[in-house]
């Protein structure tokens, strides 16, 4: 892979940086930044995505107006991916629609051979690679040294017309959580089928985890626990201390972070998604968000076929943000957040559908070292669907246990999904 500094031309660089944007993140406290920002550097890396604290209720963004909540989580996006760039621009640049992906990589489905060695002739690298369990074959591509993601895009998909191009697009954790990353990873060697599959960081022993569980690395580094992953996990199938939504379920885990600083991208999804599919996992939460992807698109519609319902957040950049993917594909279950008072979070992003509510906020789940803490974000929210439909067994008993949302509310989809599990004793 080539090293050298992201370009920073043109106007649409420049929206990263300007200075009514940046001021914006002045009306946040800095704990409550990081909640916002998803953890520092965008939690990629999870020794940083696990240094976070604070709630968003301390900052007063539940007191802005409608308008001035939209600036600011705008302004919070455009600093965590300026921040990404900054800190980690050899490994990380933007590719043809300004989202954060893999420097120097392109991700092909669909070419003929005939076109793999014209993109060879171009100078580009070409490996193959095959997806397990999904039946995927996709090439790899290497951008020549000294050009730009965006402008290899641009070549590939001249060079090779009737294929599909992707970049290696960057998906974050939709919330924090806190504790020390550092903890030992949880694991009782290998499950069976029909276990919970979560998608996110690793995940650490704790004893609130006593159901089976296996992880397997999907980055560089992985598996290795984090903060997120643990959080999630015993959301969905905690016991005693912090109790799931499916209480003592199977777990597989797939860590698509490591210590990574690109860590999270579609590429590792995808292979992870392979995995669970081959593995008989019915259900999967996916609490990262990020942009289209043709590649993550195509991908899931296969793990779809292969009988794998994907649950995934609606993520926390706000209404006025993009729409989160992959809440936002067809046939996947988008779940957003609920406070203690049964509102919607007002950080609370957009999808394509919402499906279902759960609780987001003012609620605990289990920390990396083995005690127990708050959480905020729509990540929280989506295992306890997840968790509720390998319970119930199907969408159609998931819907049966909706709750309506209090008045004529509107945005909560089919209703609101265990809604006393907080674990706030």
């Amino acid at each position: 892979m080539d090293h050298y500094a992201p370009e920073r031309t043109g106007e649409s660089d420049m929206r990263l940086t300007r200075p009514w944007m940046i001021a914006g993140l002045i009306l946040i406290a800095p704990g409550a930044q990081a909640q916002l920002l998803g953890g520092p550097v965008g939690q990629v890396v999870p020794d940083l995505l696990d240094q976070v604290g604070g709630v968003i209720e301390s900052s007063g963004l539940e007191r802005l107006s409608p308008a001035r909540l939209a600036d600011t989580l705008i302004a919070a996006r455009a600093a965590r991916i300026g921040d990404l760039l900054r800190r980690h621009g050899d490994m990380v640049e933007l590719d043809d629609r300004r989202e954060p992906a893999r420097r120097g990589v392109i991700l092909l489905t669909g070419a003929d051979a005939a076109s793999l060695d014209a993109l060879r002739a171009a100078g580009f690298g070409v490996e193959s690679e095959a997806v397990e369990g999904l039946g995927l074959s996709i090439a790899r591509l290497q951008v020549p040294q000294g050009r730009s993601l965006a402008r290899a895009l641009k070549d590939v998909r001249r060079i090779a017309p009737k294929a599909q191009a992707s970049a290696d697009n960057l998906y974050f954790p939709g919330g924090s959580a806190s504790g020390a990353a550092a903890g030992g990873l949880a694991s009782s060697g290998t499950v069976g089928r029909g276990a919970a599959g979560l998608i996110d960081g690793g995940v650490a022993r704790h004893p609130a985890l006593s159901g089976p569980i296996e992880q397997r690395g999907f980055a560089r580094g992985a598996p290795r626990a984090s903060a997120h992953g643990t959080a999630v996990a015993s959301l969905i199938s905690g016991t005693g201390s912090v109790r799931g939504a499916a209480p003592g379920a199977a777990l597989l885990v797939a860590d698509v972070y490591g210590d990574d600083p690109a860590g999270g991208g579609a590429f590792a999804i995808v292979r992870a998604l392979g995995w669970m599919a081959a593995r008989g996992v019915p259900v999967v939460t996916v609490s990262l968000v990020g942009p289209d992807n043709p590649l993550l698109a195509g991908a899931i519609r296969l793990a779809r076929d292969k009988g794998v319902t994907v649950v995934a957040a609606v993520g926390n950049d706000g209404p006025a943000a993009p729409p989160a993917y992959p809440a936002s594909y067809a046939g996947v279950i988008a779940v957003t957040g609920i406070d203690g008072r049964g509102r919607l979070l007002p950080e609370a992003g957009p999808a394509a559908h919402v499906d279902f509510a759960a609780p987001g906020a003012d609620m605990n789940a289990a920390r990396s070292d083995g005690g127990k803490g708050a959480v905020r974000g729509t990540s929280f929210a989506a295992p306890l669907v997840a968790g509720r439909l390998l319970a119930r067994g199907s969408l159609t008993a998931l819907r049966a246990e909706a709750e309506a949302p209090m008045g004529k509310a509107r945005g909560f989809g089919q209703g609101i999904i265990c809604a006393t599990c907080r674990n706030n004793d």
